[in-house]
């Protein structure tokens, strides 16, 4: 008997929990897969016909990290708010801060220096840029505090932000964003929000709203709707851009409307994904382990190039 109660006492019982150093825990509560959005920066650079220009594309792709740092200073602030809910949802719950991987005084202190860094690296690019970035981020913080629980406005928010990060974009080179393409980025904006809005809905049924209050205020057929209404849009939108009167003058062609193909079949691509394999919840996720969206957008960036630049 002794020897047992010996042996029992020297095995383990349990395998203890892998501790996670708070800079790892940091660096994944900022979301550095979200900053693909960021590429929305880039499209000014590509129809403004700078895109082999050293010095746009370096002002470009500075632009893009001040937006990085920035919007994972307000993923920190939204975790800080929503800790509670987080740990209502399936997934959220094991983020740094909802699990309690990264301390709070932690989050609470990246969150103003990621803040304040970003802006102040702003107004050095440049001041038009600089109060663009002051807007988005005012925007993202009034959306976490109130009005993501406002019904459409929550989604519309969302569209808005994508939208001052293309004009950020031509800001910081100095160039205007076609309104066409403005109106395509804010479509495209409310079809992925909207896509996400669906799958929350339908991961979470009956305990959606105790995860987000505003989900009581959709159903999946109002959604379905409202996705049919700016897919359809989105696709007429950058149609009526690529043979614009204006579009043609300015590049030299009428050929850009060679790219619609791939615009539709993004779309409908991603329409795939949200009701057959149910990954509307991380639109970026969604797109990054793709293959054929990939292939799409490669095909589709590299057609625009050779349509904007070489068969002028």
């Amino acid at each position: 008997m002794r020897e047992s109660w010996l042996y029992s006492r020297a095995m383990p019982t349990a395998v203890a929990p892998t501790v996670v150093s708070w800079p790892v825990a940091l660096l994944k509560a900022m979301r550095p897969q979200q900053w693909t959005k960021n590429v929305l920066l880039f499209p000014a650079l590509l129809f403004s016909q700078n895109l082999f220009r050293w010095r746009e594309t370096l002002l470009v792709c500075a632009a893009c990290g001040v937006f990085c740092l920035l919007s994972s200073g307000v993923y920190l602030l939204n975790d800080l708010l929503d800790i509670e809910s987080d740990r209502a949802h399936p997934s959220k719950r094991h983020r740094p801060l909802a699990s309690g991987t990264l301390p709070i005084p932690v989050g609470i202190v990246a969150c103003i220096m990621l803040s304040v860094g970003s802006l102040a690296a702003a107004f050095w690019l440049s001041t038009p840029f600089a109060w663009t970035a002051v807007t988005y981020f005012l925007l993202q913080v009034a959306y976490t505090v109130r009005l993501k629980h406002l019904v459409i406005l929550d989604v519309g928010c969302i569209a808005a932000g994508f939208v001052l990060r293309a004009v950020a974009g031509g800001q910081v080179i100095a160039v205007t964003v076609s309104s066409w393409l403005l109106i395509c980025a804010m479509l495209l904006s409310l079809f992925l929000a909207l896509g996400k809005r669906r799958h929350e809905l339908l991961l979470l049924e009956e305990g959606a709203t105790a995860h987000r209050r505003i989900l009581g205020e959709y159903t999946l057929e109002l959604l379905d709707q409202m996705i049919s209404i700016v897919t359809a849009a989105t696709v007429v939108c950058y149609t009526f851009y690529t043979v614009a009167p204006e579009t043609v003058a300015k590049f030299g062609t009428t050929k850009l409307v060679l790219t619609v193909p791939f615009v539709l079949y993004g779309i409908f691509r991603y329409l795939y994904l949200i009701h057959r394999r149910q990954l509307g919840g991380s639109p970026e996720k969604a797109l990054l382990n793709d293959g054929a969206s990939l292939v799409n957008l490669a095909l589709y960036g590299l057609t625009a190039v050779i349509i904007l630049y070489w068969l002028r």
